[in-house]
């Protein structure tokens, strides 16, 4: 019997699976998201496309069983478009998370960067829906009156496909996504009046703000609704339970390092304050959260695969492996992918090792300080680059508590364990990874490599 199904709706994949009574994920479909282009720091994929394939990946999964079971839903977070309310027509494309056109904005509203962050737990950067929807509707003043006139909607990619499924009937977000817009106030759960006229973004034009399950939405596909959430909150809840000394590494086109706070904790300084999940109740569910920023494209030109773990801490040259700026605790635009000594004469293998030790080396600086803060035992690892053997190995030896979780599709398991309300059980699933022995000389670069970056930051 199923007790869920669950659709990722991935920056690179769209995947859809089935969650067991016992709590075992299978039935797992899979297609490649829309390709993304980019050009002049604009990313952009077909919208209309992207939701045709995930419909399609949503009925190929439903053929696997005789059911209709719930649905729970879980999207990459701040991708948004805008489109036509008489025909859903997307007016624009996709806009990607990772498109830097909200840049000016940043620029131009520096000097209220406290009052954001404090309303937010976030920083003022591209990266989010506000900014780029700032400068739009700036280059765009037609667009205002559409939105405000209700011709035209806004939304994240969850929202978009949820106002298809329901035939136009609702136009929605939970507090997950809602928190990752620099709009929504995170401490009172709704979208913030001050931020919007910041932002200087109507607030009519938002789309309701819900809890993160209970929705019990009919779809015209048969199934209905239970629980939306953002990816990243999925993949927590997936491999890791609150009130546990327990922290989940995410590598994939970005990276995070993420754990619950604790009832009555602040964020360190420097680190993001994220909204997980709002229960039925409104109650939020809050962790914090360090950042890497495109690990994934500093990679894409070099065999990181070949790498092993042995190919680390080889020479005394430094990296920084994060192309569009260094992330939490740091957020430096300026510091993008820095090596400490030219690297143009070394083999490409060569470069690929010390690319793998700057992303090592920033998990690794996190986990301590998270360590320090939160008494961390056990640290799970996930997402596509995790599966490298020098990552995976290399976060082994430097730190001997971390773990693979039993089940790799983290997120597709977040998002159906949610809706079907079965518990992670304590202390993991998952098996820990054998680094081999640990490593002095590892350890050793790792020190010198925090001196180094120690003084970047002072410049």
């Amino acid at each position: 019997m199923t007790a869920a199904i669950a659709l990722d709706l991935g920056t690179t994949s769209i995947k859809a699976g089935l969650l067991s009574h016992d709590g075992t994920l299978g039935g797992i479909v899979a297609q490649p998201a829309p390709a993304i282009v980019a050009h002049d720091g604009r990313y952009e994929s077909d919208a209309l496309e992207y939701a045709e394939t995930a419909d399609a990946v949503l009925a190929e999964c439903m053929a696997g069983t005789g059911q209709l079971p719930p649905l729970g839903l879980c999207s990459q977070r701040s991708s948004f478009l805008l489109w036509e309310r008489a025909n859903g027509q997307p007016v624009t494309p996709l806009i990607s998370w990772q498109d830097d056109r909200g840049a000016a904005s940043c620029a131009d509203l520096r000097a209220d960067e406290p009052v954001i962050r404090a309303l937010t737990g976030l920083p003022l950067t591209p990266y989010y829906l506000a900014p780029k929807l700032r400068m739009l509707l700036r280059e765009n003043p037609a667009w205002r009156e559409k939105l405000v006139s209700g011709e035209w909607l806004l939304g994240t990619l969850d929202t978009f496909l949820i106002w298809r499924w329901s035939g136009g009937k609702r136009h929605q977000t939970d507090a997950s996504m809602a928190a990752r817009t620099l709009l929504l106030d995170v401490h009172r759960g709704q979208w913030s009046p001050a931020l919007c006229a910041l932002f200087d973004i109507p607030p009519s034009i938002l789309p309701q703000v819900t809890p993160s399950v209970g929705l019990a939405l009919p779809l015209r596909n048969g199934l209905r609704l239970q629980a939306s959430v953002g990816d990243q909150s999925a993949a927590l809840l997936a491999a890791i339970s609150e009130g546990q000394p327990e922290a989940l590494v995410n590598l994939g086109t970005g990276g995070f390092v993420v754990c619950f706070l604790p009832q009555g904790r602040s964020v360190p300084t420097g680190y993001l304050q994220t909204l997980v999940w709002q229960d039925a109740a409104r109650q939020t569910h809050r962790a914090v959260e360090g950042t890497l920023n495109s690990i994934a494209a500093a990679l894409a030109d070099y065999p990181v695969a070949a790498c092993r773990v042995e190919d680390l801490a080889q020479d005394d040259i430094f990296c920084l492996a994060e192309p569009s700026g260094l992330g939490a605790p740091y957020f430096r635009s300026d510091l993008g992918l820095t090596f400490s000594a030219p690297t143009a004469h070394l083999p490409p293998q060569h470069i690929a090792a010390l690319l793998l030790e700057g992303i090592l080396f920033r998990v690794v600086r996190i986990l301590e300080d998270f360590q320090h803060e939160f008494g961390l035992e056990r640290v799970y690892l996930s997402g596509g680059l995790s599966n490298l053997p020098a990552l995976q190995q290399g976060l082994a030896r430097c730190l001997p508590f971390v773990c693979l979780p039993a089940q790799k599709e983290t997120s597709l398991e977040g998002a159906a364990r949610l809706v079907a309300g079965i518990a992670r059980p304590a202390h993991g699933q998952g098996n820990r990874i054998d680094g081999g022995p640990p490593s002095p000389a590892l350890m050793k670069k790792y020190g010198r490599w925090k001196a180094w970056l120690d003084g970047l930051l002072l410049v």
